[in-house]
């Protein structure tokens, strides 16, 4: 499975999104902070959070006798670029020759 196929996989389960959207909201949370904000055990939480970093979405760091997450923006960038601008640039060139054609005809 390649890096864009993980990250994917990961952003398709609505828990691991609003996993995602907790460490957005306020970084380096431990496992206990996480589990309180969701309706399930503390293992299918771990289990959430070990495909989200399999994605490198998280990266965890231990301090002390913690297990800290944090949110990794970068492979969700990276799918931007690659996925998502590229579909959208014909559509933005596209508003702007408009634009510029209606303004030539005024």
């Amino acid at each position: 499975m390649n890096d864009d196929d993980r990250v994917f996989k990961a952003l398709a389960d609505p828990t691991r999104r609003f996993l995602l959207d907790l460490l957005f909201a306020r970084d380096g949370r431990t496992l206990t902070e996480l589990e309180s904000e969701l309706e399930m055990t503390r293992f299918g939480v771990a289990k959430h959070l070990k495909v989200l970093e399999e994605a490198e979405l998280v990266v965890a760091r231990r301090s002390g006798r913690e297990k800290l997450h944090f949110l990794n923006p970068v492979p969700i960038r990276l799918i931007h670029d690659r996925w998502i601008d590229k579909y959208t640039e014909r559509h933005v060139t596209a508003l702007v020759d408009l634009k510029n054609a209606l303004e030539d005809e005024t």
